[in-house]
């Protein structure tokens, strides 16, 4: 500790040591569940007791470590749905710490960031500027200040070494997957750290985040459904945007009302399929961190780190394949399927098993109604996810082409903030404005 603040640990060894101490902890407290198993203690209480301390552990070295740590725990925050109510419970109010707090950056180094991206005399561009962070997140935190012409502003500033620290983390974590595995079984952690590695650079990128920023402003000012901060200022590792008000998602899915809960979802769909038809980006983090449900019913929408590039919209077969699923077409959904590179050519699979495969997935737009649950969302996890039944089988025959891997992990991932949210409503015409090849 300093007198600014707790200190983040940024050499490789002290970050090694720390993550190390994850299966070491874990190992120590099975052994102590043995041993009060043996005294007597019932096995429900021990399991309890024990899932309990590893998310205390599991969490505080995430927090403390930032970078690629807590990049990946926000990642995985969004699977939290999926998960059984048992399993689940003793890490939930952790995970959504882990969406908006984090240790802050000394005082001293803030300034000198600022200094440093924004010149000697950045003081003067702010009428006031708040030295106590408002929000930190995995690569970054956030302050409220004034800008000179009186506006409110959200500063974003990068941790100094949060390239190396994030590369370092998510190489040391890759060696742990299985740690996480009794957090989220059936997923499988490594693919998710790959593609969080591939997409670091643009990440911390802070230049490519405002453009991101400034394309999503541009296409929905003045939208009556999403608001999107606009940029005021930028720099390599500062943002200045306009500050944003609002009832955080964590806390609307914490204790918000059904109409919070539902509009909330309706929106977020609505951001999920409108974006790449409207601003030709994705956003692709989609943790309840990053939004907030403004008074007026808003949507507000305020980190854009994590985008994908889709110019030409979302792809058309995704809609056409959903389609033909509703309409019952089982060789079409299979054609198109391998014609995508869903299923390769060297692998035989019946069209009619393959549609009952999807066919569950695709419940949500069936009707005119669905309700995002939680159990609705492990549900559909223990059937894919267990190695006995067929749809296990099945999946393990597919194949999920390069062009589709972040597509399919933002969906995967809206939907089990939508399961959070337990949020009911349209979400079938939410696709047929903006999803193509949806409607015929």
């Amino acid at each position: 500790m300093t007198d600014d603040g707790p200190v983040i640990p940024r050499g490789s060894v002290a970050r090694t040591a720390r993550l190390a101490s994850l299966p070491l902890g874990a190992a120590g407290r099975a052994t102590l569940g043995i041993g009060k198993r043996l005294s007597g203690r019932p096995a429900e209480a021990v399991t309890a007791e024990l899932q309990q301390r590893t998310a205390e552990q599991l969490f505080a070295v995430l927090g403390q470590l930032k970078g690629g740590a807590m990049k990946l725990g926000q990642t995985l925050s969004v699977f939290e749905a999926a998960v059984p109510e048992e399993v689940a419970a003793p890490y939930r109010e952790a995970l959504v710490k882990l969406q908006e707090e984090a240790p802050p950056m000394p005082v001293r180094t803030v300034h000198a960031v600022l200094s440093q991206q924004l010149g000697g005399t950045w003081r003067q561009r702010f009428r006031h500027f708040d030295d106590q962070p408002a929000a930190a997140a995995s690569i970054g935190q956030v302050h409220r200040a004034t800008w000179r012409d009186g506006r409110d502003v959200a500063v974003k500033i990068q941790y100094p070494g949060a390239a190396t620290a994030l590369m370092a983390d998510l190489n040391q974590l890759a060696r742990f997957a299985r740690l996480f595995a009794a957090l989220f079984p059936g997923l499988d952690v490594k693919p998710l750290i790959a593609e969080l590695k591939a997409r670091v650079v643009e990440e911390l990128d802070y230049g490519l985040e405002a453009d991101a920023q400034r394309a999503f402003a541009a296409a929905y000012a003045g939208d009556e459904q999403i608001v999107v901060p606009r940029v005021v200022a930028s720099a390599p590792k500062v943002i200045v945007s306009e500050w944003l008000e609002g009832t955080p998602l964590s806390r609307i899915i914490a204790e918000g009302s059904r109409e919070q809960r539902d509009r909330a979802g309706r929106l977020l769909a609505v951001l999920h399929f409108s974006g790449p038809q409207r601003a030709g980006l994705l956003h692709a983090d989609p943790h309840p961190g990053n939004f907030r449900l403004l008074a007026d019913g808003r949507l507000g929408v305020i980190d854009f780190g994590a985008t994908a590039r889709l110019p030409d919209g979302h792809p058309e077969p995704i809609g056409r394949l959903l389609r033909w699923a509703l309409e019952g077409r089982a060789e079409d959904v299979l054609a198109d399927l391998r014609a995508e590179g869903f299923i390769l050519p060297s692998v035989q699979v019946d069209a009619v098993g393959v549609l009952d495969y999807i066919r569950p997935l695709i419940e949500p737009v069936v009707s005119r109604h669905f309700h995002f649950t939680r159990a609705w969302m492990q549900e559909q996890a223990m059937r894919i996810g267990d190695p006995r039944s067929e749809a296990n089988r099945l999946g393990r025959q597919l194949n999920l082409p390069p062009a589709y891997l972040l597509i399919h992990r933002v969906t995967i991932g809206s939907i089990g903030v939508l399961c959070q949210l337990d949020a009911a409503g349209d979400f079938r015409g939410v696709i047929e404005e903006w999803l193509p090849g949806f409607v015929g």
